[in-house]
Protein backbone atom coordinates (compact mmCIF):
# COMPACT_ATOMS: atom_id res chain seq x y z
CA UNK A 1 0.00 0.00 0.00
CA UNK A 2 1.31 3.44 -0.92
CA UNK A 3 1.73 5.97 1.86
CA UNK A 4 2.74 9.63 2.06
CA UNK A 5 6.33 8.47 2.58
CA UNK A 6 6.61 7.24 -1.03
CA UNK A 7 6.52 10.83 -2.30
CA UNK A 8 8.66 13.92 -2.26
CA UNK A 9 7.90 17.59 -2.79
CA UNK A 10 10.00 20.41 -4.14
CA UNK A 11 10.96 23.31 -1.92
CA UNK A 12 10.82 26.85 -3.28
CA UNK A 13 14.57 26.59 -3.94
CA UNK A 14 14.00 23.50 -6.09
CA UNK A 15 15.43 20.99 -3.61
CA UNK A 16 13.53 17.75 -3.04
CA UNK A 17 11.90 17.25 0.34
CA UNK A 18 11.44 13.50 0.86
CA UNK A 19 8.17 13.10 2.73
CA UNK A 20 9.63 10.01 4.37
CA UNK A 21 11.37 12.56 6.60
CA UNK A 22 7.95 13.11 8.23
CA UNK A 23 7.55 9.47 9.25
CA UNK A 24 5.66 9.16 12.55
CA UNK A 25 4.29 12.71 12.34
CA UNK A 26 0.71 13.76 11.69
CA UNK A 27 0.73 15.80 8.48
CA UNK A 28 -1.73 18.37 7.18
CA UNK A 29 -1.37 19.06 3.45
CA UNK A 30 -3.14 22.09 1.97
CA UNK A 31 -3.35 23.46 -1.56
CA UNK A 32 -3.06 27.21 -1.15
CA UNK A 33 -3.36 30.47 -3.10
CA UNK A 34 -2.34 34.01 -2.17
CA UNK A 35 -5.25 35.80 -3.87
CA UNK A 36 -8.12 33.58 -2.68
CA UNK A 37 -10.92 34.49 -0.32
CA UNK A 38 -9.66 31.66 1.89
CA UNK A 39 -6.08 33.03 2.03
CA UNK A 40 -6.80 34.27 5.56
CA UNK A 41 -6.70 30.58 6.57
CA UNK A 42 -2.90 30.86 6.54
CA UNK A 43 -3.27 32.50 9.97
CA UNK A 44 -5.15 29.48 11.35
CA UNK A 45 -2.71 27.05 9.74
CA UNK A 46 0.16 28.96 11.34
CA UNK A 47 -1.60 28.79 14.71
CA UNK A 48 -1.98 25.00 14.41
CA UNK A 49 1.70 24.77 13.45
CA UNK A 50 2.81 26.98 16.35
CA UNK A 51 0.73 25.13 18.93
CA UNK A 52 1.02 21.52 17.76
CA UNK A 53 4.28 21.06 15.84
CA UNK A 54 6.20 20.14 19.00
CA UNK A 55 3.59 17.43 19.64
CA UNK A 56 4.15 15.94 16.17
CA UNK A 57 2.13 17.96 13.61
CA UNK A 58 3.63 19.04 10.30
CA UNK A 59 1.75 21.50 8.09
CA UNK A 60 2.70 21.67 4.40
CA UNK A 61 1.39 24.30 1.97
CA UNK A 62 1.30 23.52 -1.74
CA UNK A 63 0.58 26.68 -3.74
CA UNK A 64 -1.57 26.05 -6.81
CA UNK A 65 -2.69 28.37 -9.63
CA UNK A 66 -5.38 26.07 -11.07
CA UNK A 67 -8.38 27.74 -9.45
CA UNK A 68 -9.22 31.18 -10.77
CA UNK A 69 -5.55 32.01 -11.40
CA UNK A 70 -5.32 33.00 -7.73
CA UNK A 71 -1.64 32.05 -7.29
CA UNK A 72 0.10 33.82 -10.19
CA UNK A 73 3.39 34.68 -8.45
CA UNK A 74 6.72 32.89 -8.52
CA UNK A 75 7.66 30.45 -5.78
CA UNK A 76 9.79 33.17 -4.16
CA UNK A 77 6.94 35.73 -4.37
CA UNK A 78 4.64 33.23 -2.66
CA UNK A 79 7.15 32.42 0.09
CA UNK A 80 7.77 36.13 0.70
CA UNK A 81 4.01 36.84 0.87
CA UNK A 82 3.41 34.01 3.36
CA UNK A 83 6.29 35.12 5.53
CA UNK A 84 5.55 38.85 5.56
CA UNK A 85 1.74 38.70 5.68
CA UNK A 86 1.15 35.68 7.94
CA UNK A 87 4.56 34.95 9.53
CA UNK A 88 4.24 31.39 8.26
CA UNK A 89 6.74 29.09 9.93
CA UNK A 90 5.78 25.86 8.18
CA UNK A 91 7.04 24.83 4.72
CA UNK A 92 5.47 26.59 1.75
CA UNK A 93 6.57 24.39 -1.12
CA UNK A 94 6.97 24.94 -4.85
CA UNK A 95 3.82 25.56 -6.87
CA UNK A 96 2.09 22.38 -8.09
CA UNK A 97 -0.93 21.29 -10.06
CA UNK A 98 -3.36 19.25 -7.99
CA UNK A 99 -5.76 18.10 -10.74
CA UNK A 100 -5.53 16.94 -14.32
CA UNK A 101 -2.91 15.32 -16.49
CA UNK A 102 -0.10 17.45 -15.03
CA UNK A 103 -1.10 16.87 -11.39
CA UNK A 104 1.77 16.24 -9.02
CA UNK A 105 2.01 12.50 -8.18
CA UNK A 106 1.42 13.25 -4.49
CA UNK A 107 -1.83 15.03 -5.31
CA UNK A 108 -2.86 12.26 -7.70
CA UNK A 109 -2.49 9.90 -4.73
CA UNK A 110 -4.31 12.22 -2.30
CA UNK A 111 -7.28 12.50 -4.67
CA UNK A 112 -6.90 8.92 -5.89
CA UNK A 113 -6.89 10.16 -9.47
CA UNK A 114 -5.69 6.75 -10.61
CA UNK A 115 -8.79 4.96 -9.29
CA UNK A 116 -12.13 4.46 -11.06
CA UNK A 117 -13.78 7.06 -8.79
CA UNK A 118 -11.43 10.03 -8.47
CA UNK A 119 -12.41 12.97 -6.32
CA UNK A 120 -10.55 15.99 -7.67
CA UNK A 121 -9.75 19.06 -5.61
CA UNK A 122 -12.57 21.58 -6.05
CA UNK A 123 -10.86 24.78 -4.91
CA UNK A 124 -7.98 26.34 -2.99
CA UNK A 125 -7.45 25.41 0.66
CA UNK A 126 -8.63 21.81 0.40
CA UNK A 127 -6.94 20.00 3.28
CA UNK A 128 -5.79 16.40 3.73
CA UNK A 129 -4.96 14.96 7.15
CA UNK A 130 -2.45 12.11 7.22
CA UNK A 131 -1.78 9.92 10.25
CA UNK A 132 1.57 8.90 11.73
CA UNK A 133 1.69 5.87 9.41
CA UNK A 134 1.40 8.02 6.30
CA UNK A 135 -2.24 7.18 5.51
CA UNK A 136 -4.86 9.76 4.53
CA UNK A 137 -7.51 9.71 7.23
CA UNK A 138 -9.63 12.73 6.38
CA UNK A 139 -10.25 15.34 3.73
CA UNK A 140 -11.65 18.79 4.45
CA UNK A 141 -13.16 21.10 1.86
CA UNK A 142 -12.01 24.74 1.64
CA UNK A 143 -14.72 26.31 3.84
CA UNK A 144 -13.60 24.21 6.82
CA UNK A 145 -11.45 26.54 8.93
CA UNK A 146 -8.14 25.27 10.36
CA UNK A 147 -9.34 25.52 13.98
CA UNK A 148 -12.13 23.06 13.10
CA UNK A 149 -9.48 20.39 12.42
CA UNK A 150 -7.89 20.68 15.86
CA UNK A 151 -9.83 17.85 17.55
CA UNK A 152 -9.09 15.43 14.70
CA UNK A 153 -5.41 16.42 14.74
CA UNK A 154 -5.11 16.06 18.52
CA UNK A 155 -6.75 12.61 18.39
CA UNK A 156 -4.20 11.48 15.78
CA UNK A 157 -1.35 12.97 17.80
CA UNK A 158 -2.50 11.03 20.87
CA UNK A 159 -2.70 7.83 18.82
CA UNK A 160 0.76 8.43 17.36
CA UNK A 161 2.22 9.10 20.84
CA UNK A 162 0.63 5.95 22.24
CA UNK A 163 1.97 3.74 19.42
CA UNK A 164 5.39 5.39 19.20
Amino acid sequence: MTTLYAFSALTTSGSPLPLSSLQGRVVLLVNTASECGYTRQYAGLQQLHAELSAAGLSVLAFPCNQFGGQEPGSDQDIADFCSSRFAVGFPVLAKVEVNGAQADPLWRWLTQADTPHPHPVKWNFTKFLVDGQGRVVKRYEPAVEPHELREDIENLLKRAAASG
